[in-house]
């Protein structure tokens, strides 16, 4: 078997020996303190290099090396001047350390840890700051990633670091541990992870504070995700944090910044109606890597798998006469339909006779190619496009996807799901983001349905337009809001604003912010009144997130084709100097100047590599020359010597032998069936279903005895589709969340019939199926 990540020679020790994660959840902020402790176990100077994801919306805000009693704290420079100081430092054997983001994906790092001596140790820390998101059950949801998968490059374009993300096999050759500290003004209900936690403790009575830690043993082979569940979740919040007195008056740092958090609620009127209109276009990714299990364990699925699961439930799920179309990519791209179709019973069948054949063989990852075809495909009017975009998230053009979400922004919303592990956060929350949808991640089936449904369900609510946001202050302050305008909102989740707050009080302490909007023709308006005092032990946190925040919105202003670049550019790399977090233009760099040796010959150079998730060749040993010769940017240069290697063509062959492997696997292998998906699929298009026999095996009863229980006066349609209601209702209603669609389509459509006394009806049913459920209970 290889050896994953930093290797000698001789395939023996690494340098990453273990990694310790403390996490600190104030309400629906986690800040995450990572130490990473290495040894250099060679007999001459070792540079080691660490390409490592983090959450997409982090805000890296500290970075410093400790080796023996001594403390590095690294400065955020501009990035060029940080790796230029860099490289002077390591070739003339001072130890340094560079942290940079990539510039083709924001949830992609690069440690460089260069010159430690032979037998050295050194403990790196970094920390950074993160929103947490919303999930469909109401927690929040708080992922560390382990797994970084290769990038998908297309063929031509450059990808810098995202190159340098390779493949590696075996046990991850470092260990975790992680503890996690919880607060909030909200009491804690509980705490839920993919991986095995200790016992939860409590810290105050009222359960506002909670610790809890990973329990010993834990692989790292799988991103560590952990579901915060508080009391009155979606209560709209403000926390007013204190600028630093000793930042330039006027500036961000200096000024007080306020989080505003708003949960909009909508009329109940409007949250009971959906629409039955829209055009729902369904992507999904086909490419090798999609044959990947998805996680680990006993009810592990393949990814292609897991999205045709999703695929079923949605079909099943939409309103007749709506319009609908599938496409799978890879390498290139297919479509079911040359055109989108109106939704009716054959054009389904169709579609779902199609999706049981898909298979994850089309080699590559190349999303921008789909994308500009449905964008150039007219929309259909009266029925608004709903893109429905499935992927593993490997691709090196992060950016140029997001570009492009966004410049057809005004026709259309992008639900996203990454599936499996170590999908691109940036990509699929971004995808949401600039297509003003919603952005959901299924690394576990258990977890899949739902989500799933929660977004057909921000699908098929009416948009939201004319939104506005008004600030009332008391005299002498003003106000400038830095985060983005508003462009989307649904029922019940949260929108995060991020507001300077300039110039002095007269006296008044209160402050309200209020957000309009209109909603199928009629106007709304939510409303937060929020304490102007600074809320106590936040530290710079919100300032830093409202500067990661007000730094994003430059970058794609940037790219957007701005005329004064250069005075954009200088603006970020300003505001994150000044903040002390990471950018695209920016880096941390430290350097212990007290550590000068003389290095004779070539300066090994190792890479330490997260657990990937497919085997491919390991990465050859490589030097550093000395500064003899120095490059421009000897990491430049590496970088492009990597891009090098990482040739798309090798990758996809790669990809297409993994999905061979996969395949024969499955072959081997019967999955258990669910018996809810069983149900749906059996259900027609108009919301009804057959009494047959594949009907009856589904409530483990024959034919006969479902056709012998028939009221006379019944037709075996309506006698079928009221025994699938009762049964969902009865055996599955812990589950609702996922079939409510296809109740409620098959409520509708008993409604259109003529039947006779619905509620003997109800009863023979109840008996034969054993459930107690009532006529008014079936929405009928």
């Amino acid at each position: 078997m290889e050896i994953c990540g930093l290797v000698t020679q001789n395939k023996e020790s690494v340098p990453l020996k273990s990694i310790s994660v403390q996490v600190r959840v104030q309400d629906h902020v986690a800040t995450v303190s990572s130490t990473l402790q290495y040894v250099n176990e060679e007999e001459r100077p070792l540079e080691a290099l660490f390409v490592f994801p983090l959450p997409a919306d982090a805000a890296v805000c500290h970075f410093s090396a400790k080796i023996g009693e001594q403390e590095i704290v690294a400065k955020v420079q501009d990035r060029e001047r940080a790796r230029d100081q860099y490289d002077d430092a390591v070739s003339s054997g001072q130890q340094a350390f560079l942290l940079e983001e990539s510039a083709e994906s924001p949830d992609v790092f690069r440690l460089s840890v260069g010159c430690l001596s032979a037998g050295q140790n050194a403990a790196v820390t970094i920390i950074y700051i993160t929103e947490l998101a919303v999930q469909a059950d109401h927690s929040l949801r708080f992922c560390l990633p382990a797994v970084l998968n290769p990038r998908y490059t297309p063929a031509g374009s450059g990808a810098g670091i995202v190159s340098e993300i390779s493949s590696g096999c075996g046990a991850v050759p470092y260990t975790l541990t992680l503890s996690v500290h919880v607060s909030s003004p909200k009491p804690i209900s509980k705490l839920e992870s993919n991986c095995s936690l200790d016992p939860l403790v409590f810290l105050q009575s009222d359960h506002t504070q909670a610790t809890v830690n990973l329990s010993p043993g834990h692989m790292f082979d799988k991103d560590f995700e952990l579901f915060v569940f508080y009391q009155d979740t979606h209560q709209p919040s403000a926390i007013v944090e204190t600028g630093v007195t000793t930042a330039p008056p006027g500036s961000l740092m200096r000024d007080p910044v306020v989080m505003i958090s708003l949960y909009p609620e909508f009329p109940e009127d409007v949250k009971k109606s959906l629409a039955t209109r829209g055009e729902f276009v369904f992507v999904i990714d086909r490419s090798g890597s999609m044959g990947s299990m998805m996680h680990y364990g006993k009810r592990a699925k393949r990814r292609i798998e897991s999205a045709k699961d999703t695929l079923l439930l949605l079909l099943k799920s939409l309103p007749m006469g709506c319009y609908f179309n599938i496409y799978g990519f890879g390498s290139h791209f297919e479509s079911f339909f040359p055109k989108s179709v109106v939704y009716n019973q054959e054009t389904m069948d169709q579609a779902l006779k199609r999706v049981k054949e898909m298979k994850s063989d089309m080699g590559g990852t190349e999303i921008l190619k789909p994308l500009k075809h449905i964008y150039s495909q007219r929309c259909h009017p009266d029925h608004p496009r709903q893109l429905f975009f499935f992927t593993d998230g490997e691709v090196g053009n992060t950016k140029k996807v997001l570009d492009l979400v966004k410049s057809h922004a005004h026709s259309h919303r992008c639900f996203s799901f990454g599936i499996g592990e170590g999908a691109s956060a940036a990509l699929i929350t971004g995808m949401a983001r600039e297509g003003s949808g919603h952005a959901q991640f299924i690394t576990d089936t258990d977890r899949m349905q739902p989500k799933v449904m929660q977004s057909l369900r921000f699908a098929l609510q009416p948009a939201v337009v004319n939104i506005s946001v008004d600030w009332t202050l008391p005299d002498g302050l003003t106000v400038e809001t830095l985060s983005p305008p508003i462009n989307v909102l649904f029922q019940g989740q949260r929108t995060l604003i991020y507001a300077q707050l300039k110039g002095e009080s007269s006296g008044g302490s209160e402050g309200t912010v209020t957000v309009k909007y209109s909603l199928k023709d009629q106007p709304v308006t939510n409303q937060l009144h929020f304490c102007l005092k600074p809320t106590e032990e936040t530290g710079l946190s919100i300032h830093q997130l409202a500067a990661r925040t007000l730094i994003r919105s430059l970058e794609q202003e940037k790219r957007s084709g701005a005329a004064d670049v250069e005075g954009i550019r200088s603006r970020m790399v300003e505001l994150s100097v000044q903040a002390g977090v990471s950018s695209v233009h920016t880096a941390f760099i430290a350097v212990n100047k007290d550590s000068r040796q003389t290095v004779k010959g070539p300066l090994q150079q190792r890479r330490v590599q997260t657990c990937a998730a497919q085997p491919v060749q390991p990465p050859a040993s490589k030097f550093r020359e000395s500064k003899q010769a120095k490059p421009k940017s000897l990491l430049g240069k590496l970088g492009q010597a990597l891009s090098r290697n990482h040739d798309s063509k090798s990758f996809r062959h790669s990809m297409m032998m993994v999905e061979g492997c996969c395949a024969s696997s499955a072959r081997k292998v019967e999955r258990q069936k669910d018996l809810l998906l069983q149900l749906v699929s059996l259900q027609k298009a108009s919301g009804c279903w057959d009494l047959d026999a594949t009907l009856a095996d589904v409530f483990g009863k024959t034919e006969d005895e479902l056709t012998n229980q028939k009221p006379a006066q019944v037709d075996g349609s309506v006698w079928a589709t009221l025994l699938a209601l009762i049964w969902l209702y009865g055996c599955k209603i812990e589950q609702q969340v996922e079939w409510q669609f296809v109740a409620m389509k098959a409520a509708s459509w008993i409604g259109s019939q003529k039947v006779g006394d619905l509620s003997q009806c109800v009863c023979e049913g109840n008996v034969l199926l054993g459930c107690q459920v009532t006529k008014d209970t079936l929405g009928i």
